[in-house]
């Protein structure tokens, strides 16, 4: 690959990331105190990722791997997502803003998938060459996140004046950015003719189903829908806690989770060798605990330092479960269900696991307001600390220890 294209990659991972971190993080601030959502209307907007999740597979099945370049249709859905969200920046009111935030996930959430089949086509060797370009990505989350802090957005006084609203318009050029310069990105044509038959379960890696016969495999999907129940507390709630509890500039402090998944990537290889499979998924679980009851107990003032070392466990918390998991499951797929796998793996933790997880959050969140944006939140927090704690002791019993090939 030579420096041209891995430029253009880079800077196409940094957008991408850009602008999911730009407005995701912080509309569980926005919502309720600019749109005064319930936490139950909350949870339908943060759904709206999981039913891209569930819908992206057929966007990219039926129509980029078969009739459009990667890059060209990439450019497409980021120029209608900056159109989308221009609109979410100017919604009135939250049953205008769900509609359109719903059409903005089902536009974006393929193009997760699309920037990496760019990237993997202009590859030699992508297991040496796409973590450099991928970690732009991650500072791109970062990046957005220290800006929304830095121009005040996030702060109580911004919240109050209602600047928030910059983060859509913020992301909105971002989109129209990505959107004209994929159109300058390395050509990815098409992976399959489109006279070539592609059913519904090659779409969503139902072949790879008959891996759920393996005893050990089945806990561990079962696990995975399961911890995502209290992931989905962190992604729609985090913010809004820090926020309400009077928490400096929540998304600037949220992005130490970001660096501290770059940190715990790096380390991952180190823990899978010398401790296996299933301690370092034990591990991720139980930072899960952990952090949760931070949260539960620590608080903006003296205790503040909880909250930032909450944040802080991000890297163990995704990487130790979700990475670990993602190469326990190409190590079981084998060469011919590997790619339907995965796939399988994602429409259940992303689709699935997350959308019962953003209702329940939702749910839970609501039966402890004590008045206008004002909750409980020990007992909030106190349920999804639970909630992983009990996952952590079911796998811990029932997933029989096994050896798992690294490869580096």
């Amino acid at each position: 690959m030579n420096s041209i294209a891995k430029f253009q990659l880079s800077f196409m991972m940094f957008l991408e990331f850009f602008i999911w971190g730009g407005w995701f993080v912080t509309m569980g601030i926005y919502l309720p105190n600019t749109l005064n959502a319930s936490g139950v209307e909350i949870a339908s907007a943060y759904s709206s990722q999981s039913w891209g999740a569930i819908i992206a597979p057929f966007i990219i099945g039926l129509i980029c791997d078969r009739y459009f370049n990667a890059e060209k249709v990439l450019g497409i859905l980021h120029l209608i997502g900056a159109f989308i969200m221009y609109q979410l920046a100017n919604a009135s009111d939250i049953s205008v803003f769900i509609p359109y935030v719903y059409g903005y996930m089902i536009a974006y959430m393929p193009t997760l998938a699309l920037v990496n089949s760019v990237a993997f086509n202009q590859m030699k060797d992508p297991s040496k060459e796409f973590a450099f370009v991928r970690v732009f990505g991650t500072i791109g989350w970062i990046v957005a996140g220290l800006a929304i802090s830095f121009f005040g957005w996030d702060s109580e006084a911004g919240v109050q004046e209602g600047l928030l609203k910059n983060t859509f318009l913020m992301v909105a050029g971002a989109s129209a950015l990505l959107g004209v310069f994929s159109f300058t990105l390395p050509k990815t044509p098409p992976k399959t003719s489109k006279d070539d038959k592609v059913t519904v379960s090659d779409i969503l890696g139902l072949e790879a189903l008959k891996l759920l016969k393996n005893r050990n495999f089945l806990i561990f999907f079962i696990a995975s829908v399961l911890i995502c129940i209290p992931l989905a507390f962190y992604y729609q709630h985090a913010g809004q806690f820090l926020g309400e509890i009077g928490v400096a500039n929540p998304a600037g402090k949220m992005t130490i989770g970001q660096v501290s998944e770059v940190l715990f990537m790096l380390l991952l290889p180190f823990f899978f060798k010398k401790f296996g499979f299933k301690m370092t998924i034990l591990a991720g679980m139980l930072a899960w605990t952990i952090r949760y009851l931070l949260f539960a107990f620590g608080d903006a003032g003296e205790l503040a330092f909880m909250l930032i070392i909450g944040i802080a466990l991000h890297g163990i918390c995704y990487d130790f479960f979700f990475v670990s998991g993602q190469i326990y499951t190409d190590s079981k797929a084998g060469e011919k269900y590997k790619s339907a796998a995965q796939g399988l793996i994602t429409l259940a933790t992303y689709g699935v696991g997350m959308l019962i997880g953003f209702w329940v959050a939702g749910k839970i969140t609501d039966s402890y307001l004590v008045s206008e944006n004002v909750h409980e939140w020990t007992n909030i927090w106190t349920f999804p600390a639970i909630f992983a704690f009990v996952v952590l002791i079911l796998f811990m019993l029932l997933f029989k220890n096994e050896k798992i090939e690294y490869k580096d």
